[in-house]
């Protein structure tokens, strides 16, 4: 009697913030090496198209879409599987910044929709900056809502500029209502999971261990302190949650000389 059996396959999945990828070069195309990573969402390249780096990551084996923009902002997906269905920008919201991108890959059965996501700041609560943030937050909703109805299997991954909870700034009584933990911030990121998303790294935050941050001040030894946010999050479809292995903050990364002020954020999934 023949015992069939289902290979089962790990897709290694990671958020980063790499504030300038020119800057950054070295440190990120040692991070995709060493970490093995076979999917990356990418904010703040802050470099137009003819300007990002494609050649020197494709040579490790990566297919790569950039939605670029000179000096500021900009997302990236790199990818070890083909790439299609690529979308720059979020559908139905006019914005003249690259915020934005996503595609499609297959991964064994399953197809896999990703997205990078660059929410912006929003510079000070009750600014036009801080509306703008709000109304790219209800865009992205929208696309989720849409998304989820059509039962499509998602990761979001991003720096949504959004600490969740208390539990997510080191000092909550000093962030109180400032931005990045304000009430109507934390309320549109809120609802986004309120629809159906789960926020991954999430799972690893519990009352008794706090302090699971992403983000670091350069200022006044924030790292060193661990004065941080965590402001980066990956966002996963019921279907796809239920494949994650593991999620973490590589802080290793952080620790480096010259490096990006974010961690980046890497999830396991077996599909």
């Amino acid at each position: 009697m023949e015992t069939l059996f289902q290979s089962k396959q790990t897709l290694k999945l990671a958020t980063w913030n790499v504030n300038s990828i020119r800057m950054r070069l070295p440190i990120l195309l040692d991070w995709l090496k060493d970490e093995k990573i076979d999917v990356a969402c990418l904010q703040e390249t802050k470099c137009e198209d003819k300007d990002f780096p494609f050649e020197v990551i494709e040579d490790l084996g990566y297919n790569v879409a950039h939605f670029g923009q000179k000096t500021f902002n900009g997302v990236a997906l790199l990818s070890k599987y083909p790439l299609d269905d690529i979308q720059r920008g979020l559908p139905n919201f006019e914005d003249t910044q690259s915020r934005f991108i996503e595609a499609g890959l297959n991964v064994g059965k399953c197809y896999l929709k990703v997205a990078s996501v660059y929410v912006p700041n929003g510079q000070e609560v009750g600014s036009e900056k801080f509306d703008y943030k709000l109304s790219f937050l209800e865009a992205l909703y929208s696309h989720m809502d849409q998304a989820f109805t059509l039962q499509e299997s998602y990761v979001f991954g991003g720096d949504y500029n959004i600490a969740p909870t208390d539990r997510d700034v080191y000092d909550p009584a000093s962030w109180h209502e400032a931005i990045l933990c304000s009430t109507p911030e934390r309320h549109a990121y809120q609802k986004l999971l309120n629809r159906g998303y789960t926020d991954i790294l999430s799972f690893e935050t519990t009352s008794e261990q706090p302090g699971i941050f992403t983000w670091w001040d350069y200022r006044a030894g924030s790292f060193q302190k661990n004065h941080g946010l965590r402001i980066d999050h990956l966002l996963a479809s019921p279907d796809v949650a239920d494949r994650v292995r593991t999620t973490y903050v590589d802080r290793r990364i952080r620790e480096l000389e010259k490096t990006s002020d974010h961690a980046p954020v890497i999830t396991e999934l077996e599909f």
